[in-house]
């Protein structure tokens, strides 16, 4: 039996509210921390032991300890704040070795705040939307594609680096027919738009965006309306690309014009498509892989920053999916 890796240290200066902040309501921070690096965190008042059997495990949650503690004094945690802290500080381990990743070198300034990428993926996607005119994300839910993309074009608007800021997505029927929902063309596809909607809302207030679409300064369409259509000095988001078919992203991809930038993103295990219908995404993927300019940017589930239980679902359906393809459909 292997012996127990140990490290006791002290949080200075001693301030009970900054500790009563960094365990959370019932120890519920802590005991994050030590569910994600198989740890046990003890402690009376500033002074901490930590325990595990991984010696870098025991350092990993000392650094982090610290560091939040540091952090205390001006933020309130919440259970997703430090999942988010867990993300970007590599808790999670690849066939035994460390998630590290470089500095964050793109930082982006809205409304809200200062919004930076949260471990390896994202900041390699931002500093990537920052230097490639195409961008692709691609990966599952929750993991932050849309929310950064919004985030770099409304920076990007806010500078005057573009003129106009496109959203676009494709109107594909997820298991319900448009022809039953009520109103006219714009009101059926609206439901599809709203993510987009609420993504602006909190990046630069309800208030703003109103006015701005009222400008045509800010466009959120369906995929259709963009054919024929050049995009000059345009910032363009193509969400949920995965529904896209191949004539459909050569025609998205082809609008782009002089000083404008694209990113697409999508999820290509949740695509709404006939069986029969390749995905434009997935073909964009493997024609494009390696053409100059285009950046490819792939997420997994250790990337998801919404509930830690979203990407142990989406691990759970990954192995179920890979293990059908092994194995073939069952009789």
């Amino acid at each position: 039996m292997s012996t127990p890796h140990q490290r006791d240290f002290t949080l200075d200066p001693a301030d009970n509210e900054r500790l009563a902040n960094l365990a959370g309501p019932f120890d519920g921070h802590l005991r994050q921390i030590e569910l994600r690096l198989g740890v046990e965190i003890a402690n009376r008042g500033n002074i901490f032991r930590v325990t595990g059997a991984d010696a870098d495990a025991v350092e990993r949650a000392e650094k982090l300890l610290r560091t939040l503690y540091a952090e205390a004094s001006e933020e309130v945690f919440d259970g997703q704040s430090i999942n988010l802290r867990l993300n970007a500080a590599g808790a999670d381990k690849i066939d035994g070795t460390d998630a590290g990743y470089a500095p964050q070198e793109v930082a982006i300034r809205v409304k809200r705040g200062t919004i930076r990428g949260r471990g390896p993926n994202q900041q390699k996607y931002l500093h990537a939307i920052a230097t490639h005119d195409i961008n692709f994300g691609v990966g599952p839910a929750g993991t932050g594609k849309t929310f950064l993309a919004v985030a770099s074009a409304v920076e990007a608007l806010n500078e005057s680096r573009v003129q106009r800021l496109i959203l676009v997505r494709p109107a594909v029927e997820a298991g319900e027919k448009l022809g039953f929902l009520p109103g006219d063309l714009s009101q059926k596809v609206d439901p599809y738009l709203r993510p987009l909607y609420d993504a602006l809302y909190e990046m630069m207030g309800v208030e703003k965006v109103l006015k701005l679409l009222e400008k045509s300064v800010i466009e959120i369409a369906p995929l259709a309306y963009m054919r024929g259509r050049t995009l000059n000095d345009a910032y363009v988001i193509l969400d949920e690309a995965q529904n896209t078919t191949i004539e459909q992203m050569k025609m998205f991809l082809t609008r782009l014009g002089f000083g404008s930038t694209a990113v697409v993103t999508g999820d290509l295990t949740q695509i709404d498509l006939p069986k029969h219908v390749k995905s434009g995404l997935r073909d964009a993927v493997d024609v494009l892989r390696n053409v100059d300019g285009v950046s490819f940017t792939f997420f997994e589930a250790r990337d998801v920053v919404r509930h830690p239980l979203v990407a142990r679902i989406v691990d759970a359906y990954d192995r179920r999916d890979t293990s059908d393809a092994e194995t073939g459909p069952s009789a």
